[in-house]
């Protein structure tokens, strides 16, 4: 469940600029270490394109079992690692935090710590086709990890979204 922290919304906005310039700074980082030709111009077209371990693995049907009844027990599920009380990466702490501004109801918001269970933890990634944790779903639909969830917040989407599948919380519901 989300619990209510005792930071200003002032002060979540600043933690979340900082984030993103961090992901801004990562990102450019990741771009320069890449290699300058494109990869259709390094592999023949007529040779597929050797599999790694990470893509011939399968998903169990234990795990992805496990995954959909886990997608489906709230409107919003993420799964992190850590808690929400006790994030355990900057990146879980962020994507609860904006979870928290935007007002989800914490009814129907449930997140499960990926780092109890490795099998979860690599089967979700696969179940996403999405490389990292945190990994946010709404209404059994992947929305994405913490750095859509940023851009999403910045730019109104994440409201708009939120507020159409019904899962913020009303004023009446926010009063103590």
């Amino acid at each position: 469940m989300l619990s209510r922290t005792l930071l200003s919304p002032a002060s979540i906005q600043t933690r979340i600029k900082a984030l993103v310039q961090m992901l801004t700074i990562f990102q450019a980082l990741r771009r320069a270490s890449r290699p300058m030709l494109p990869l259709a111009a390094t592999i023949p077209k007529w040779q597929p394109i050797p599999s790694t371990p990470f893509q011939s693995r399968l998903l169990s049907t234990e795990t992805k079992a496990a995954i959909d009844k886990a997608v489906g027990s709230t409107p919003v599920v993420l799964f992190m690692k850590g808690t929400p009380e006790t994030p355990q990466c900057g990146f879980s702490r962020a994507s609860i935090q904006i979870l928290s501004l935007q007002g989800v109801d914490p009814s129907k918001f449930s997140a499960f710590n990926v780092l109890e269970d490795e099998e979860l933890r690599q089967g979700l990634k696969e179940y996403s086709d999405w490389p990292t944790i945190p990994q946010l779903y709404v209404d059994r639909e992947f929305v994405g990890g913490c750095d859509i969830l940023m851009s999403m917040h910045q730019n109104g989407e994440l409201s708009k979204m939120l507020d159409d599948k019904g899962v913020l919380a009303t004023k009446a519901e926010e009063t103590p």
